[in-house]
């Protein structure tokens, strides 16, 4: 993934895609990911983990690296992994449509969405939020050329061409924590 000379991370070419879509097409690495995802770990200690030998988790590493889904530190003949999932979400966005409208100046947000959506609005105390989208419920954010505006769908108004990124925020796992309440002695 590159970023524009304002910073905004730019989407990933089909060729990138397939790196990461080949390299998570593979039990090993998505494995080797998995454990990635607790935290760092040296290149040994992953190859100890899932029962393979280093120069085969070795192989696999460069695999995800080269899908810059992993980054790798060097400290003399140590390797340490540490898991890189940006690209991961941005390969994804391929899943995504893309519509085309042309709208006058001043339209909002919400006017646009109507025209390429099924939008379904409902007023929370002061705020009306976008709670369904094309029969998908769920909260909704959205980027106006890379940046989250400070406006509700109602008072983001475009003057110039600019392109909307509309996203359902997923529950993804952050932490998972398992709980085992003692009976008391």
């Amino acid at each position: 993934m590159s970023l524009s000379d304002n910073n905004v991370p730019q989407e990933l070419s089909n060729s990138e895609r397939l790196k990461v879509f080949n390299a998570l097409g593979s039990d090993t690495r998505l494995k080797m990911v998995e454990k990635l995802c607790e935290g760092e770990m040296h290149i040994s200690e992953l190859a100890r983990e899932l029962n393979i030998s280093v120069p085969v988790a070795a192989k696999h590493a460069t695999i995800l690296e080269e899908a810059q889904l992993i980054e790798r530190k060097v400290y003399g003949k140590t390797h340490v992994l540490k898991l890189n999932n940006k690209n991961i979400v941005s390969a994804l966005d391929v899943l995504a449509p893309t519509k085309y409208i042309e709208v006058p100046k001043g339209t909002t947000l919400l006017e646009a969405l109507k025209k390429v959506a099924v939008v379904e609005v409902r007023q929370d105390d002061d705020f009306e939020n976008v709670v369904s989208t094309n029969g998908e419920e769920g909260f909704f954010v959205y980027e106006v050329d890379g940046k989250f505006p400070d406006k509700t769908v109602k008072d983001c108004r475009f003057e110039k061409d600019a392109i909307v990124e509309w996203k359902k925020l997923e529950a993804v796992t952050k932490l998972k924590i398992n709980i085992k309440v003692k009976d008391e002695e």
